[in-house]
């Protein structure tokens, strides 16, 4: 199992269309028809690289692909917009993007001639895309409004995906496999806690078709670690109760994740203790873990197990959390030795 990383979206986005049949799938649901037509998909190959500003890569994913667009190769570029508010500046990010694809092609060969670039970008935003996706629509004046600038501005739209106002049922009647269906369904709305737990018993056929795949195990358990690091408020019992009542031969790949998110947090916390450079901010570092993992697992604690852990002596707290991975309360964690 990989370890926690701090852009988790990037990572599924990449994980589901990486493969050159899921990316195609994807261009298809989101270019024009008649464009779509003319792209031999079978020749859809990836291309390395990243062109997104290192500043922006916590926030912007992308990725690059080539195939035969009638007899000349066309680029196809695909960026994953997920910061939490809306970049008013993509269409001048984009123009930025494909400027340094086209500088690479240059580099690598002087004399051909630029290729087209077809990008499109995915967007799951919170609250809907609503920043321009007009490139004109930067600038004050507007080129519009002066006849005589207009055809000397840079001039073209985003094609843009927003995911907020994309179906359940939409997302269902695309033409890609289980897995990246899945992966698109989050994006939208894994990390409302709610939403996850009310739409499981929706997406419990394409958990039980990606299960069937060779790597089924592997892509489910990217699925169900990106709902476990987006998704803070997840209460974990009732996500772990539809589990086993809707996927039930996915139920230890949900516990596997959540052991491994647990023993991380709490690594966590014990090097902030660490980092305190005193017994006592170990201590505090201890705890904050412990109570951290408890609400995680068990839900909301009492006033009398928090009297209880920050009673504790630094012994108690180590049992504690070794008793954490395998105890199904908070009572058998925190019950005093035999």
């Amino acid at each position: 199992m990989p370890p926690v990383t701090s852009r988790p979206h990037d990572a599924l986005f990449k994980a589901a269309f990486e493969q050159p049949e899921h990316a195609g799938g994807l261009f298809r649901s989101i270019l024009p028809a008649d464009l779509s037509a003319l792209i031999a998909w079978d020749t859809l190959t990836p291309e390395p690289g990243s062109f997104v500003d290192p500043e922006l890569a916590d926030s912007h994913s992308d990725m690059l692909f080539s195939a035969k667009l009638g007899d000349e190769r066309a680029l196809l570029y695909l960026l994953l917009e997920h910061q939490s508010t809306k970049d008013r500046w993509m269409p001048l990010r984009m123009l930025s993007s494909q400027v340094a694809i086209w500088k690479r092609c240059i580099k690598t060969d002087s004399d051909a001639p630029l290729p087209l670039i077809i990008p499109a970008i995915i967007s799951h935003a919170p609250g809907g895309w609503t920043a321009p996706v007009r490139f004109e629509d930067l600038f004050v004046p507007h080129p519009s409004s002066l006849p005589s600038l207009v055809h000397l501005i840079p001039h073209f739209s985003l094609l843009l995906e927003d995911l907020t106002h994309v179906s359940d049922a939409d997302l269902k009647s695309r033409t890609l496999a289980a897995f990246p269906k899945l992966a698109l369904w989050l994006l939208r709305d894994g990390r409302n806690g709610d939403a996850v737990l009310e739409n499981l018993a929706e997406w419990a056929f394409a958990f039980h078709e990606a299960l069937r795949t060779p790597s089924g195990m592997e892509a489910v358990g990217q699925l169900f670690r990106y709902i476990q690091l987006v998704c803070r408020e997840l209460d974990f019992r009732q996500f772990r109760a539809k589990i086993r009542e809707q996927i039930p031969q996915a139920e230890e790949v949900a516990m596997t994740i959540a052991e491994q998110l647990m023993r991380e947090g709490l690594q966590k916390g014990l090097e902030k203790g660490r980092q305190e450079g005193r017994q006592e901010g170990r201590q505090e570092g201890r705890i904050e873990a412990l109570e951290k993992l408890l609400t995680r697992k068990f839900g909301a604690l009492s006033a009398e197990h928090k009297t209880r852990i920050e009673a504790a002596s630094a012994e108690e707290l180590d049992q504690f959390l070794d008793r954490l991975l395998v105890a199904d309360s908070v009572e058998a964690v925190l019950a005093e030795p035999s």
